[in-house]
């Protein structure tokens, strides 16, 4: 591999690396954002969110 070649790969890889953290943080926040959703909704709505059951 030439050293061009190998900076272009490393470059990538430390993009990709970068993005996918990127994309970890994004995921992490969409979770806590939805389950604070999900909280003040049922608390808006009086619904026990931890004790419904489904026959």
């Amino acid at each position: 591999m030439t050293e061009t070649t190998h900076g272009a790969a490393m470059w990538r890889h430390q993009l990709l690396e970068a993005a996918h953290e990127e994309m970890a943080k994004f995921e992490r926040q969409e979770n806590e954002f939805r389950r604070k959703d999900r909280q003040e909704r049922a608390a808006e709505l009086h619904l026990p969110l931890n004790e419904v059951r489904i026959h």
